[in-house]
């Protein structure tokens, strides 16, 4: 059976690395399928981001669960058992809910099931913490996963189609850039966005050494 690593005190730092620090997108470069193909417009990028929040809690809450009790040797297909099965009721109920959103997110929402930022909370976190860590943990990379989403779409969408979540935003004259809303639009935003996390990364250590050369000489 699975044995728990030392287990995490529930702190903000719990939830909030999960925006910034560990960016599941931005950071970690998970999830790259959806962040790229689903993004080319706000409701889009904020509709599976949801939907990949709510399988990622979920799953790693009921795997912190039974973690003692999921033999080693079979814990990897368990725990897509239990992702398919969170990801069979979020494709139910976006169905009933909007079927043009179903069509627009298409495959996409079938392949949560895949996502390696579900499986990877699973397996590096949720199988070795108690529920609450792994509750907060889970809700705060879902929150960061959407945000990354949320970002690339608000830009393609913007723009490419002058608008933002359908509405027009853009003055009168302005020529949308199509490519935006192409796949290669998706490969230029999220370029951008890494460039921006590079930077505020490097900045960040350099703030820090510069810290503590001022420091050394105090």
């Amino acid at each position: 059976m699975s044995m728990p690593n030392q287990y995490e005190q529930v702190t903000a730092d719990t939830f909030l690395r999960g925006l910034w620090e560990e960016n599941p997108v931005f950071v970690m470069l998970l999830g790259m399928c959806p962040a790229l193909a689903v993004t080319n417009s706000a409701i889009n990028a904020i509709s599976m981001g949801l939907a990949t929040t709510f399988v990622l809690v979920m799953s790693s809450a009921l795997i912190s669960i039974f973690r003692n009790f999921i033999p080693k040797q079979v814990r990897i297909v368990a725990y897509i058992v239990i992702i398919a099965t969170f990801v069979t009721i979020v494709d139910y109920l976006i169905q009933a809910i909007s079927l043009d959103l179903y069509n627009a997110l298409g495959a996409f929402i079938q392949l949560i099931v895949a996502n390696c930022v579900i499986l990877g909370r699973a397996e590096s976190y949720a199988s070795r913490q108690k529920l609450g860590a792994t509750i907060v943990n889970s809700f705060g990379s879902g929150i960061g996963f959407t945000i990354a989403l949320l970002s690339m779409g608000a830009v393609r969408e913007i723009l490419g189609a002058g608008a933002l979540f359908g509405v027009g935003i853009m003055p009168v004259g302005f020529e949308p850039w199509v490519v935006m809303v192409l796949p290669p639009g998706g490969f230029f935003v999220l370029g951008c966005w890494l460039i921006i996390f590079a930077w505020n990364k490097k900045r960040k250590e350099q703030a820090q050494l510069d810290g503590a050369v001022a420091g050394g000489q105090a």
